[in-house]
C-alpha cells in the first residue's frame, strides 16, 4: 500500500462525480428563460445546462479565484462575504422581481452560495462577515450556522422564491449532512422551517455577542419582522427542485474504484457531524477493533466516511475541519495506518489545502501532536510530516471525503 494509491481514488472519485455530468443528467426539459447558479459548482453546473438549452440569460456567482469556464461571472467572497457577494445578490434579487408569472427560473445551487449571495436583513455587510467568522469558528454545525444567517438575510431561506412570481426548478448538488435543501446554500428557493426564535438560541448556545444582530433577531421573534418562507406556504407551489449530487455519490464512486482495484471497501456513513476530534476518537476505535477482533468488518479493508465535522477554534493556528480529524486521528491511535481526509472542494477551510494523509512514516517521525492540538495547528503539524494533500479548487463541493486503510 501506498500514500500515492489513496490519493488516486479520491481523484478517481472526483472525476466520477464531475458536477457537469451530474447536472446534465438531472437537467428539465423546458428551457429555462433565466439561469442562476451559485457555488462552487456553478461554474460546471451552468455550462451543462447552457450546452443542453444554448443560450439563455443567466447569472453566475463564483467564489474569486476560481475558473468561470470562459462564463461571465461575479466572482464573490468565500467563506465570508464580501462587496461582490452583496452585489451578486442585489443583481439577483431584481433579475426575479422583473419577471412574469410564466416565467420559468432554473436555479443551480452547490456549496459557497451562504457567502456568495448576501443581502443582509438589518444589519451592515462588515457585521455579517463578523458573525460569519464567529460562527464559523464556534464549532456550529452547518445547520445551526445556515439558520442564523437566513434569518439576516433578504434572500435566504426561501425569500429569494418570495421575491419573485415565476416557477423556480432548483437542481442542487450538497455538500451539507442529509442533503436537507433548506440548508444547501442557505435554501434561497426552498421553505425554512427553522425560526428566529431558534436563530437566537444558536447565538445563546456558542456564546455569540453580536447586538445588531439580536436586535433583528429579536424583532423577527416578536413577530415584527416576516419570518423565512416556511414549509405549506402558497408560494412552494411555484417550486421543484431535485437533487443532481451528493457526499454519497462521491463515496459510491470511490468504493466503485477500490472494488474494481481488488480491494473491499465499506461505506460506514455520508452524514457524520460533530466536533473533528470526535469524530476521530469513533474511527480510531473503529480501527482498534476491527484489527483486534474482526468485526464488524474483516481485514483487510477501506473505509470510507463523509459528512461535515466541526472544530472550535481555540488556539491560533491554522487547519481545517479533514486537518484536525487527521491530526486527532493519529493521536488516538496506537499503531500506524494509512488515511486521507480531505475537502472536495479542494480547500479544508483556511488552510489553502486540501487535507492530508496519515502513512506509517508518519509515526516514524516521532511528533506529538498534543501541542498542534492545543494551539489548532493541524496544517502546522502535517507541513512538518511533508503529507499536505494540495489540490487548488476542484470546482464542486460534495463535502467531506475520509479513507482508511485497515491491515
Amino acid at each position: 500500500m501506498r500514500a500515492a494509491f489513496l490519493k488516486e481514488a479520491f481523484l478517481q472519485a472526483l472525476k466520477a462525480t464531475h458536477p457537469e455530468a451530474l447536472t446534465a443528467k438531472a437537467l428539465p426539459q423546458g428551457k429555462p428563460d433565466l439561469i442562476l447558479a451559485v457555488g462552487k459548482a456553478g461554474a460546471a453546473m451552468l455550462r451543462a445546462a447552457l450546452d443542453r438549452y444554448g443560450e439563455v440569460p443567466y447569472h453566475l456567482t463564483l467564489p474569486k479565484g476560481q475558473e468561470a469556464l470562459g462564463l461571465k461571472a461575479v466572482q464573490a467572497g468565500h467563506p465570508l462575504p464580501d462587496g461582490e457577494s452583496q452585489r451578486a445578490a442585489e443583481e439577483v434579487l431584481d433579475l426575479l422581481k422583473g419577471l412574469s408569472p410564466k416565467a420559468r427560473v432554473l436555479a443551480l445551487l452547490s456549496g459557497g452560495g451562504s457567502a456568495l449571495w448576501c443581502a443582509p436583513l438589518g444589519i451592515s455587510l462588515e457585521e455579517m462577515r463578523k458573525l460569519t467568522q464567529a460562527l464559523l469558528q464556534s464549532g456550529a454545525s452547518i445547520a445551526e450556522i445556515n439558520a442564523v444567517r437566513k434569518h439576516l438575510s433578504r434572500l435566504k431561506g426561501g425569500r429569494a422564491l418570495l421575491a419573485t412570481r415565476a416557477r423556480v426548478q432548483a437542481l442542487l448538488l450538497s455538500d451539507v449532512p442529509g442533503d436537507d435543501p433548506s440548508v444547501i446554500a442557505s435554501g434561497p428557493f426552498h421553505p425554512d422551517p427553522s425560526t428566529y426564535r431558534e436563530a437566537l438560541a444558536v447565538l445563546d448556545r456558542y456564546g455569540l455577542d453580536f447586538p445588531g444582530a439580536r436586535r433583528v433577531l429579536e424583532a423577527g421573534a416578536r413577530g415584527e419582522i416576516p419570518e423565512t418562507l416556511k414549509p405549506g406556504a402558497p408560494a412552494t407551489r411555484r417550486l421543484r427542485w431535485r437533487l443532481a449530487g451528493a457526499n454519497l455519490d462521491l463515496l459510491k464512486a470511490a468504493r466503485d474504484f477500490l472494488r474494481g482495484e481488488g480491494y473491499r471497501a465499506v461505506i460506514l456513513s455520508d452524514r457524520f457531524g460533530g466536533e473533528a476530534r470526535g469524530l476521530a476518537r469513533f474511527h480510531a476505535e473503529l480501527v482498534a477493533t476491527i484489527r483486534a477482533h474482526g468485526l464488524p468488518f474483516r481485514k483487510p479493508l477501506f473505509l470510507l466516511s463523509g459528512g461535515e465535522a466541526q472544530v472550535r477554534v481555540r488556539g491560533g493556528g491554522l487547519g481545517g475541519r479533514n486537518l484536525e480529524f487527521l491530526l486527532a486521528l493519529y493521536a488516538h491511535l496506537q499503531e500506524p495506518l494509512y488515511a486521507l481526509a480531505a475537502d472536495s472542494d479542494g480547500l479544508d477551510g483556511p488552510s489553502g489545502v486540501a487535507g492530508a494523509l496519515l502513512t506509517p512514516e508518519v509515526w516514524g517521525l516521532g511528533l506529538d501532536p498534543q501541542p498542534f492540538l492545543a494551539e489548532n495547528d493541524s496544517l502546522g503539524f502535517f507541513a512538518r510530516a511533508g503529507t499536505l494533500l494540495t489540490l487548488g479548487p476542484t470546482g464542486t463541493n460534495l463535502n467531506d471525503f475520509r479513507l482508511l486503510f485497515v491491515n
